[in-house]
């Protein structure tokens, strides 16, 4: 079992999802140190009927709270065990997780929907679920794409984990997305942190995200086995 006396775990997805990783950290007993370097934005959508929706798509768990409760008893698709827990905490009653990317949860529609049963409403961030979006029209589905809420860059890390890093009371930064990777690379250049970060494991939900990080002198950078939070996590221990 980790001896939470040692050095931290640096989480940079934006919250919520930051504070949840924080409390699956300390169930393992591992110290957490937060530098959500993206904030989360709502954005105002004009969603369809919902009577008219064969399903719901959450590439995200930060579109969730985009959704009416009118929505909630429609079947909702996530990409994955974290998106499919933050639906069901919302009230959603039928979800089913692809336990997996965008490509996994293209595989999950594919088997579960039919093209003539209606439309599928996908729900995602700005400039993001195109390439989802594309997968299943290529398939004869209808994709009503909603962008419902939007990232933006915060202008420095928080002093904490500048201080912590600065201290190599670091072990471990985890990263969720390649937006995350290249913010992060940005802020941590401008306050002066590459040298402290020799002794530190990047560890990544992806590739695209851990070629970002390929800018900065980690210890190493290591890709989850799968692009989810389990994955990442495994690789603490």
């Amino acid at each position: 079992m980790p001896d939470p006396s040692r050095r931290a775990i640096l989480i940079t997805r934006p919250e919520p999802g930051a504070s949840e990783s924080a409390a699956r950290l300390a169930a393992l007993s591992f110290r957490s140190v937060l530098a959500p370097v993206l904030t989360i934005r709502a954005l105002p959508t004009r969603l369809p009927d919902p009577a008219r929706v064969q399903a719901i798509l959450a590439a995200s768990g930060n579109a969730i709270a985009g959704l009416p409760e009118n929505f909630r008893t429609l079947p909702l698709l996530a990409v994955g065990a974290a998106t499919a827990a933050r639906a069901r905490a919302a009230g959603f009653t039928s979800v089913t997780s692809a336990e997996g990317d965008a490509a996994a949860l293209a595989a999950l529609t594919a088997a579960q929907c039919r093209p003539q049963a209606g439309p599928l409403l996908l729900v995602a961030g700005r400039d993001q679920g195109k390439d989802l979006a594309a997968s299943l029209r290529a398939q004869k589905f209808r994709v009503l794409r909603r962008v419902v809420y939007t990232t933006e860059p915060v202008r420095a890390l928080p002093e904490a984990a500048i201080a912590a890093l600065r201290a190599e009371k670091i072990s471990a930064a985890l990263f969720f997305s390649a937006a995350t990777a290249h913010v992060f690379v940005r802020l941590a250049t401008n306050a002066g942190l590459a040298r402290h970060l020799t002794g530190v494991d990047a560890i990544s939900i992806g590739q695209p995200a851990a070629v970002a990080l390929k800018a900065l002198p980690w210890r190493r950078i290591r890709v989850a086995a799968r692009p989810n939070q389990d994955a990442m996590l495994a690789m603490l221990s």
